[in-house]
């Protein structure tokens, strides 16, 4: 099995350092195997069963039952739309729909140019900021169709570099569940969550 770039290497040593049993390190690494190609494949998962000497079918049958696991390509922007109740009272039905009809593409597909991909989430946290949704799991609040229209309209348009939650609430969100105290300049630079031993997140400013 061919080896990541050694500084990915280096931090999947890092985080198996951090458990008496390597092996419960399987679900951080898997997370570094998709920042290296963006969801998890075969030999990715392969990587992550040599590092922590399990075989690659207890890898795959981790990696298939969490759903923040991608085992197919979402897009290099993941949109995830809570539907689950205080959303869906609040509208979030109308914003899924409103989304499908702005990316082109039903829940769970990715739009032709492989940029965009779509999911329904279960919850995600933020009932008081109902309807609430993510991009790479950056959180927006109070979100309404239309500007969840004019999200995908930005997201074609500046293709950034990093989603940043802060950012995006700005522009595109209503009502928070609570007044966000700390200002955040980090975000998320793909379809997986911003964690800095992943090497995962950057700067919105660099």
């Amino acid at each position: 099995m061919s080896k990541w770039p050694e500084a990915t290497e280096e931090r999947a040593r890092a985080i198996i350092a951090q458990y008496p049993n390597r092996r419960s390190a399987v679900m951080p690494l898997l997370y570094l195997a998709m920042s290296e190609e963006g969801y998890l494949t075969e030999a990715g998962m392969a990587r992550v069963a040599e590092l922590v000497g399990i075989t690659p079918a207890q890898v795959l049958s981790v990696a298939s039952f969490y759903t923040m696991y991608k085992l197919e390509p979402v897009g290099r922007y993941l949109i995830s739309c809570c539907t689950s109740i205080s959303c869906m009272l609040l509208g979030s039905d109308d914003v899924l729909h409103a989304l499908e009809e702005e990316v082109g593409v039903a829940s769970g597909e990715v739009d032709s140019e492989g940029l965009i991909g779509l999911e329904h989430a279960e919850c995600i946290g933020a009932c008081g900021g109902a309807p609430a949704m993510q991009v790479n799991y950056e959180l927006i609040e109070g979100i309404n169709p239309e500007k969840a229209r004019q999200l995908v309209e930005w997201l074609r348009k500046a293709r950034p570099e990093v989603v940043n939650t802060d950012e995006m609430q700005s522009l595109f969100g209503g009502r928070p569940s609570f007044d966000w105290a700390i200002t955040e300049d980090v975000g998320a630079v793909g379809p997986y969550p911003a964690y800095e031993p992943f090497g995962t997140v950057r700067s919105s400013t660099e």
